[in-house]
């Protein structure tokens, strides 16, 4: 096997427990990676400010990947490139969502700004993301500075359906896809979290055959491309685990500790 000399992971259903819990264990797996020699860092749909709280706790010193992978932030999260949704394009998903009857929430770089404070999803991404939305009227003054734009229903027949409707709206204006079950997020064009890690590897200067992904949702298929390992949480879907080479166990059993565990030795063994 080729020596894994990067790990990128998602952040939520797989790094995290569903109740958004960093384990002893995955802590622990992550500190090992760096101290055989191996990178580690994350990139996820959460916008940046939802990521700070994992930094320490993982000594992460590469950049991340906030707003799946379309703006690289250092640790400080400090932006080092950043894409925006085209205005018009931010607008017409804006009335798409708004028309389907879904909430909709805009992040800017430092920001989460919605309409509906006592949105269903409100609360999970709180505390989530350990910040607080910026209620506002009107979105427009914000289109202009969107990083992501996010649909959440607890209807996800609706929100699969809202998926394929944007991306048809939306071509290459935009990317849409769900981060989870009741989230679809709209993504500025030609970024995902497979250029995301492309872009790493760049950096650190390593072919992608040596880079291991790791992840649970449909974002994550477009990082599982690309990496010479892909691993699907055992919490992911069917079709989701069909794009990974290896399968771990779910994010409520230590799946990601288990999935850098078998790094760890198969490195080992050279």
């Amino acid at each position: 096997m080729t020596r894994i000399a990067l790990v990128v992971s998602d952040v939520d259903g797989t790094l995290l427990t569903k109740d958004k819990v960093l384990t002893e264990r995955a802590a622990k797996a992550a500190r090992r990676l760096h101290e055989s020699g191996v990178g580690f860092t994350l990139t996820s749909s959460r916008p940046a400010i939802g990521m700070r709280f994992l930094i320490e706790p993982l000594q992460i010193s590469l950049p991340v990947g906030p707003f799946n992978g379309s703006s690289i932030v250092d640790a400080t999260m400090r932006p080092l490139e950043q894409s925006l949704i085209p205005p018009a394009a931010a607008a017409r998903c804006v009335d798409l969502l708004h028309q389907a009857g879904v909430d909709i929430w805009v992040f800017t770089n430092d920001a989460w700004v919605t309409r509906n404070p006592d949105g269903e999803y409100v609360p999970n991404e709180r505390r989530a993301i350990r910040a607080e939305p910026t209620i506002v009227g009107d979105f427009s003054p914000y289109l202009a500075n969107a990083c992501k734009i996010v649909g959440a229903s607890s209807d996800f027949a609706l929100l699969a359906g809202c998926e394929s409707q944007m991306q048809q709206a939306l071509g290459a204006e935009a990317t849409a896809v769900r981060s989870q079950s009741y989230y679809l997020d709209i993504t500025p064009p030609g970024h995902d979290k497979g250029t995301f890690v492309s872009a790493m590897a760049q950096r650190l200067g390593i072919p992608l055959d040596q880079v291991a992904t790791i992840g649970d949702m449909h974002n994550d298929v477009a990082m599982f491309e690309v990496s010479g390992l892909s691993i699907a949480m055992g919490n992911a879907s069917d079709e989701v685990k069909s794009k990974a080479k290896r399968i771990t166990t779910s994010n409520q059993d230590e799946g990601f500790a288990n999935a850098m565990e078998m790094i760890l030795a198969e490195n080992a063994q050279g």
